[in-house]
Order: C-alpha cells, then structure tokens, then sequence
C-alpha cells in the first residue's frame, strides 16, 4: 500500500468497482493505516464489518470494529476462510520514522511444503531492507514474494536530504536473495510522484543483480498466472 503523496494526473485511469460490487473478502491485511493514500474513508468503509490484520496502533485507531486485530513483528494469528485453514504472520517493517508498519506472510496446509518448510506468500509493507527478515527462509519457503518498491522518498525535519521509506530494486534483489523467493513480484513503483525508480529502472537494478528471471511483472486490469 502506498504513503503519503499525490497522484501523478497524467496516469492512465483504469475502472474501479464498487464495493457493493466487490467479491466475498474473507480478510484484509493491512500494512498501515495511518496515511490517507494508504486508507482513505471509502477504504475504511471497506473495512467494516470484515475481519482485518494490521498494526496494533492502527486496530486501536480503527476501533471499535470488532474484526480488527493488531499484530506484532513475528506473531501469528490463524484464520479460517471458505472453509480452508490459513497462518498469516506478521513481519518487521521499516517505514517512516515514528510510524507502525506491518508485513505478512500467508501461509496453509493447502500449499504444501518444500524441504520440510511450508509454502508461503510474502507480502512485504511499505519497508525498506532489513536484515531481520533474512529469518523468514528460516521458517518458511516463499514461493511468492510481492514487495513493495518504487525506492520512495520522504523530505523529513532535520534531514538534509531525503531518506528512503520503500526498497529500491538493489535492495528488493538483496532481500530476494535472503528470502530465497521462488517469484519476486514487484508492486508499488507507479502512479505516484513520490516514487522514483519506476519499472525501467527496476528492470536495469534487476538485470545488474541477476535476479531478472525470478521477476514477474503485472499489468494493470490484466489476469496473471502466477504457477
């Protein structure tokens, strides 16, 4: 999910449904709260009623729903969703100073396991790298990876320049590379001026780290077959 910024107006605009026209949601997990891109109020009407994953700053801000639960870096909450069980667990960001951000990953008996690690998906936050999440090819094997890039900056008080608040490519292969991901998907490099590498950028970090293979793009309205 993004931070906060304005959208560049010459991006093309693709339809959004309603939310009376949404799909059965069984769950939302949401990285943060606390910036009006990230969750603006018809996102927060989303979430009402449903069952939601985030930060324990941002279940309390999002209170009194009652399907909101906080989670800290590492700990685990089990779901049941259309009858399958799910594990998500919540893993460490690194976003902007002061502020509370979360990571997932989703993991199931449904998904099998690799060398004796369960199969899972990563769902990375708004983070740049840190060493701490090389633990997760501990604990799991990540079949899918979606990390959120586009090496966004922020201009903050006393800092004479400004710092990195998401992964560039560099340290999108890097954390790949720790991880051991299967896919590397990237998400959140478009659309939004405060980003500043964008996919062609990325595609030349990508080739220089060697990692381009593993890479899988999405288009925008487009179906993808991830296996």
């Amino acid at each position: 999910m993004g931070c906060g910024a304005r959208c560049i107006a010459d991006q093309p605009l693709h339809p959004v449904p309603a939310l009376e026209t949404l799909p059965p949601i069984g769950a939302v997990l949401l990285s943060h709260e606390d910036h009006p891109d990230n969750l603006d109020s018809l996102g927060r009407r989303l979430l009402d009623g449903r069952r939601v994953l985030t930060t324990t700053d941002g279940a309390r801000k999002l209170g009194p729903r009652p399907g909101v639960r906080g989670m800290k870096p590492w700990e685990i909450v089990e779901l049941s969703i259309a009858r399958k069980r799910f594990q998500v667990t919540a893993t460490p960001c690194q976003h902007l100073p002061g502020g509370e951000c979360i990571g997932f990953i989703l993991s199931s008996p449904d998904f099998g396991t690799t060398h004796g690690l369960p199969n899972a998906i990563y769902f990375s936050g708004d983070t740049v790298y840190i060493e701490e999440l090389a633990q997760i090819r501990i604990r799991f094997h990540i079949s899918v990876a979606l990390l959120n890039i586009g090496a966004a900056a922020a201009e903050l008080p006393g800092k004479a320049e400004p710092i990195l608040i998401t992964m560039d490519g560099k340290q999108a292969a890097q954390l790949s590379r720790d991880i051991e991901a299967d896919i590397l998907i990237p998400m959140h490099f478009e659309s939004w001026d405060h980003f500043t590498e964008g996919k062609a950028k990325l595609l030349e970090a990508f080739k220089e780290e060697g990692i381009i293979e593993k890479v899988l793009w999405l288009e925008l309205g487009t179906k993808t077959k991830v296996f």
